[in-house]
């Protein structure tokens, strides 16, 4: 059948039905009413499917899209941030580490300073109680021949007073000398 047949039948039935419908019960369905309504709601659907349920459709497509990236840049930023948090805890426990060498380096640093600086202390101290001991001696030998001398000096005058004559020649003071070198000085380590 074509459908030249098909819509002079339609046509044939909308009359046959509408003179039926004048004079016929209340409630009648008209077949042309049908038809027409049919039409006019496959025409609304495809303009509707056009204009608003493609866009609509290509707007949630993009938006799933949109979200699926945002969950992966935020899972991305999950395991971007783990990572970060262990090389900070990676990079703290190397820089206390080298802080604790460094600090070891420096107290053995600090330790061999000391220990050199005690040892220099020392050594000056030894130079100068040396010096110190060398310069006591000295003074007390030259102490002892002053005292010496004025010893002499004084044995000669009680001599010349009991002699009645002077007693200054060199003769008379080496006498002296030999006389208080050989004898013992009382109490002393000499």
């Amino acid at each position: 059948m074509d459908i030249l047949s098909v819509t002079s039948e339609i046509g044939r039935e909308v009359v046959r039905l509408t003179t039926e419908a004048e004079s016929g019960p209340l409630f009648q369905v008209n077949l042309f009413q049908v038809i027409i309504a049919s039409a006019n709601f496959l025409l609304f659907l495809a303009i509707i499917w056009t204009f608003a349920f493609k866009p609509v459709s290509k707007m949630l497509t993009d938006r799933k899209e949109r979200i699926e990236q945002g969950l992966k840049d935020a899972e991305q930023a999950r395991s971007d941030r783990e990572n970060a948090e262990a090389e900070r805890v990676a990079t703290l426990a190397e820089a206390r580490r080298e802080s604790n060498e460094i600090l070891a380096r420096a107290q053995k640093v600090a330790q061999e300073t000391r220990d050199a600086d005690i040892a220099a202390t020392k050594e000056e101290l030894e130079r100068l109680r040396a010096r110190a001991a060398a310069d006591i001696e000295a003074e007390k030998v030259r102490a002892i021949t002053e005292v010496r001398a004025e010893v002499a000096d004084l044995a000669l005058r009680a001599a010349s007073s009991v002699v009645g004559e002077t007693m200054t020649s060199e003769r008379e003071r080496r006498l002296v000398d030999e006389f208080l070198r050989s004898a013992p000085t009382g109490g002393s380590n000499n």
